[in-house]
């Protein structure tokens, strides 16, 4: 007869971390050592309790990749465009770039302000982007004008649910920021649907 082995089972081992978009902070980053580890310990949410500054980073981290993404596909189209509507539609993307671009770091300095880590990784922008960047040449106008407003539609709505989202989690001003940032968006998608609304397009 054996003896049975003393030597205690190992524990499961745990799913690894996915790291949710909420979770990006300094706060959590998990197997910190040193200057770090101390950093994390005076990380904190000003205002915000932990539940409520997990949706506002959700948002932010979203909105943030989303709007990269946004300049990314009109910079795409910008390059693209071919056609009798060329010099408009060059010109244009460029000038509604212009109107976008400076959300880009002011979602990332407000996540910051309240101890996140805004993502940059071409991977993370992609997986939390709610628009598609397109990976094929796309030369027809009418087409290009047809995906920026179905985009920016669906980012309109966004940023009107958002708002009222992270201002029940106590967060009036990046409400504030979003209501301005929406703004700018139904500007930029008004023009786009304008110019579609040509029948010269066709």
């Amino acid at each position: 007869m054996t003896k049975a082995s003393s030597k205690p089972k190992a524990a499961p081992k745990k799913a690894k971390d996915s790291n949710p978009v909420g979770k990006t902070d300094a706060a959590h980053q998990a197997g910190q050592g040193g200057t770090e580890a101390k950093f994390a310990q005076l990380v904190d949410h000003s205002y915000l309790t932990e539940s409520g500054f997990d949706v506002v980073a959700e948002s932010l981290q979203r909105n943030l990749a989303t709007t990269i993404s946004l300049y990314l596909k009109l910079k795409k189209f910008h390059w693209d465009i071919r056609g009798r509507h060329f010099r408009d539609l060059h010109l244009a993307y460029d000038d509604f770039i212009e109107k976008i671009f400076p959300g880009i770091d002011e979602q990332a300095e407000r996540l910051v302000m309240l101890g996140g880590s805004p993502i940059a990784a071409p991977s993370d922008i992609q997986k939390y982007s709610v628009v598609d960047v397109p990976t094929t040449t796309i030369h027809d106008a009418r087409e290009q004008l047809t995906a920026l407003v179905d985009d920016l539609t669906r980012v309109a709505r966004g940023y009107r649910d958002d708002s009222k989202a992270v201002d029940d989690a106590g967060d009036p001003a990046t409400a504030d920021m979003y209501n301005g940032i929406l703004h700018t968006v139904d500007e930029v998608r008004w023009m786009l649907q304008a110019m579609l609304d040509d029948a010269r397009l066709d």
